[in-house]
């Protein structure tokens, strides 16, 4: 069945790869990008199958406008691809407070807004599926890229909540993981002045980062379809053969770390109570009655 979708971050990257797969199929698209006539190719190569939208998802009013239009010119949403996103190079000192807040307004709160509008008209359709662009390094940080690394560790908790909270209306979440892809998304981002002390550290990760293999990213296009088809997908998606490696690798040195220090948790229990926190119990009673 031909499938609706709403895609951020179109103009480049995964976001115009998987437009034109979904579209080379017969889907129909909502095509996003902050620049417009970055989508002209599209909408030349597909005509009325594409619907091309200016879309800066910083803007809460933007949003809600976008997203109901692109509703309301195909009739339905099928599938919600929140992509677009930027980056940041920086160590912890470095970054300006304007330069992380930029950041997690466009990564994290970008998502959440293109999210809180989809969420009714996906709830009243009785379907949809959300797929949050998250990444490797929201499973394990490196340096320089912690700022970076905590937006889709955000993004990551968000969606995880997400998909319990929607389940029952037939809405499904998947967080889609990809590892290093020779997209050129890095060399949009920020870079924060280098402070001195770091130069060192810097220069070594920065060769390090010269010499790590990257995937063709137009290789991702068939596991995306293979996942917005499948009756039950899974809420995480790696993409790359870097990622079970990295998963298992971060899982396995967590769990042996919480397991050395397991007497020192347990002991930090205390003795175990029934909890009867008032803000909780005012939350219950608020709920009772309630259809």
């Amino acid at each position: 069945m031909k499938k609706t979708w709403f895609i951020t971050g179109a103009s480049r990257g995964f976001g115009r790869i998987w437009a034109q797969a979904a579209l080379q199929r017969g889907d129909q698209v909502t095509a996003t990008a902050r620049n417009l006539a970055d989508l002209d190719s599209l909408r030349e190569q597909f005509g009325p199958a594409v619907l091309p939208l200016a879309l800066d998802v910083t803007s809460t009013q933007q949003v809600q406008q976008v997203v109901q239009q692109a509703y309301s010119h195909f009739g339905r949403l099928d599938v919600l691809v929140n992509n677009a996103g930027a980056s940041l190079f920086a160590a912890t000192e470095e970054a300006s407070d304007e330069q992380i807040h930029k950041l997690f307004d466009a990564n994290y709160l970008g998502m959440v807004r293109v999210i809180r509008v989809a969420l009714p008209l996906l709830r009243r359709q009785g379907s949809g599926h959300i797929l949050g662009v998250s990444s490797g390094l929201g499973i394990t940080s490196l340096p320089f890229l912690g700022f970076y690394s905590a937006t889709k560790w955000a993004v990551e908790a968000l969606h995880e909540a997400l998909a319990l909270e929607v389940k029952s209306f037939g809405i499904k979440v998947t967080l889609v993981e990809p590892g290093a892809y020779a997209t050129g998304f890095s060399q949009s981002g920020q870079i924060a002045d280098l402070l001195e002390p770091y130069a060192e550290l810097r220069r070594q990760f920065l060769t390090r980062l010269t010499e790590v293999e990257r995937g063709d990213p137009e290789a991702t296009a068939e596991a995306i379809l293979k996942l917005v088809d499948a009756n039950d997908p899974p809420l995480r998606l790696g993409l790359g053969t870097t990622i079970l490696p990295r998963a298992r690798a971060a899982y396995a040195e967590r769990l042996a770390i919480w397991e050395s220090w397991e007497g020192v948790m347990n002991a930090a229990m205390g003795e175990p109570r029934k909890n009867d926190d008032p803000w909780l119990q005012q939350i219950i009673q608020g709920l009772a009655g309630r259809p």
